[in-house]
Formats: C-alpha cells, structure tokens, sequence
C-alpha cells in the first residue's frame, strides 16, 4: 500500500499593492487563473487535509483546490510568511536584497525582520503537528515561498541557503513521502508536476 504524500504549495502571483497590508494582498487574475487550473491536477486527488496559513493569498489558493475536492480548509495562523512588518512593502530589487541577507544569515534579524532560523523552527512545528495527527491521505500545506523553502531545507536536510528557494512566481510545490520525511522532488511549478 503506498505511503501517503506530504505536499506545501505556494500561493500563485498576487495583487501587490503597497497601500496594504502585505499579509491581506490577495491572488491577481494570473494567480487565479493558475490556481484554478491546478485545482484540476490529478495529483492532488488523494488529498484529504489542506492547510493554508492565515495569509489571504494562501487562503485564495487553498479554497480554490478544496472546492474542487469537496474539503474543508484549516487556517493554521502560525504558517504564515516570515515576518517583515518591520520594513512593510519595499520595492522588488530591495525586497530581494534583503531577502538574500535573511537567508544568508539566518541567525541575525535583518532590517528587524524575524529570524529564518526562528521562521524555520516555526514552519517546522506546525507542519509536524498535524502530520502528528497521523489521518489517512494526502497532506496539501498551502503557504509562502521563504517559509516553504526553510521547510524544504529542513526536511531535505540542507542548511538554510536560498539556493533552494522556489523559482519565481510561486505557484511552485515540494513533496515528501509522510513515513520517513523521504523527499519526492523539490520545486516543481505546479504545471509541469506529473503524478
């Protein structure tokens, strides 16, 4: 019998808007669109369990998929995206920059933004309690991009690199195999996965 899938999904494109909360931007036209076509992918049909951060945009993606399955969401609030309220909206090449510091030294607050080694050991516990559960089924977390690749590097048993971060555009999953942490593949955009 096989062993049932552990997948984190990231949101697709957003809405950016800078007059706005960063964690109440919802999912652009494109984002949409690409989460309704992936509501429909093959791969997702054993899922019983999605979990979405708090984070609007991940809420998008996630009820988008459920409908689609005829599940319920669970809206975990400790899933959400690393915390840099302390900068708010910056600009794509600061953002980036800053993003590259936050990975590179994970031990150190940049700018005031959280720790990545506490945003790891964060997204680490709460995926490991509800797969603690131990429910029949796939498990489909859906969330963000910096929080999702300290995930994938601790389950894939890497060091906090952003070498690992997802590409561009979100919309990109990891998965592991629940026994063992095993992991199936990392980033794959979410069109080109194949069951």
């Amino acid at each position: 019998m096989p062993t049932d899938i552990v997948r984190y999904l990231t949101h697709p494109q957003v809405q950016i808007d800078p007059d706005v909360p960063v964690p109440q931007w919802g999912l652009s036209p494109i984002g949409r669109t690409r989460a309704e076509g992936l509501a429909h992918a093959g791969w997702l049909a054993n899922t019983t369990q999605i979990i979405s951060s708090g984070e609007r945009k991940a809420i998008e993606t996630a009820e988008i998929i459920a409908i689609r399955l005829g599940i319920m969401i669970e809206i975990c609030e400790a899933m959400h995206e690393n915390d840099r309220s302390a900068t708010g909206f910056l600009k794509p090449a600061e953002f980036e920059a800053v993003a590259d510091q936050f990975f590179a030294q994970p031990y150190l607050s940049v700018r005031g933004w959280e720790r990545a080694i506490d945003a790891q050991s964060r997204i680490v516990r709460e995926t490991e309690a509800v797969l603690a559960r131990n429910r029949p089924g796939d498990v489909l977390f859906v969330g963000h991009g910096a929080v999702g690749t300290l995930l994938f590097c601790h389950t894939a048993g890497h060091p906090i690199d952003r070498a690992h971060d997802q590409p561009a555009g979100g919309g990109n999953c990891f998965a592991f195999m629940r026994d063992g942490r095993d992991v199936l593949h990392g980033w794959r955009k979410t069109e080109e996965i194949g069951r």
